[in-house]
């Protein structure tokens, strides 16, 4: 035998498709809970996050404009007041570009985080197939498993994303950015007309835009991710 020949199989070491013990199924089990708690506490804590952000942008909004009522009383609406309002306007587009690009960055991690506590739901089927019943998330990590996660009541449909919260900031995100296209071109142009027909245009556009955005980057993580289980109608 040569030096660099592999050595014997030790006898204590099982073939990858031997049936575990009851031992090795109480360590797995251990260590795939104690990853579930470790996904469970990110997904809390980026929601936690992304949700203060959120209230944070809104707060500044409404001081925002707040103050611009307040600047437009003292001011007549003339003099240095366009100038401040577009100023403040450009501050407020730029944080809600922050803040959305934050939102949508959260929810892929959230779509991931799910794929994985799906993907642990399997393991633990895996473990014990009698439980599968008892599990009302989904137990699989490809579309419908996450669908099931996501609506274990409900089939998903475009209420649940019409009244979510990037949905909020998508229609106060654009709203601000019509706000502050209509006030540059009313600057120019002296037309109230004009500026309310290109900012509403640009605020359309914009809200489209972002739509899509968020969309390619959610349908992005499916079709990179690997499924370990498959849903039976997949």
């Amino acid at each position: 035998m040569t030096a660099d020949a592999p050595g014997p199989v030790p006898s204590s070491v099982p073939p990858a498709d031997a049936p575990l013990t009851d031992a090795q199924k109480s360590l797995r089990a251990q260590m795939l809970a104690t990853e579930h708690w470790s996904l469970l506490a990110s997904r809390s804590t980026t929601q936690s996050e992304v949700l203060t952000r959120i209230a944070i942008f809104l707060t500044l909004v409404s001081a925002g404009l707040v103050t611009l009522g307040v600047l437009g009383n003292a001011t007549g609406f003339r003099g240095w007041f366009g100038l401040a309002a577009i100023g403040v306007l450009v501050l407020l587009v730029l944080l809600g570009i922050i803040t959305q690009i934050r939102v949508f960055n959260t929810a892929t991690e959230d779509l991931a985080y799910v794929l994985a506590m799906n993907r642990l739901r399997g393991a633990y089927v895996d473990l014990d197939p009698g439980i599968e019943p008892y599990l009302l998330m989904g137990t699989t990590d490809d579309a419908p498993g996450i669908h099931r996660t996501y609506f274990p009541f409900a089939t998903r449909d475009r209420s649940q994303v019409f009244a979510s919260s990037m949905m909020v900031m998508l229609v106060v995100n654009t709203a601000i950015g019509g706000l502050l296209v209509g006030a540059l071109v009313y600057a120019t142009t002296r037309s109230a007309g004009w500026a309310l027909a290109v900012g509403a245009v640009l605020a359309g556009v914009a809200f489209v835009l972002w739509m899509r955005w968020g969309y390619r980057s959610y349908t992005h993580i499916l079709r990179v991710h690997v499924p370990l289980r498959r849903s039976p109608d997949a």
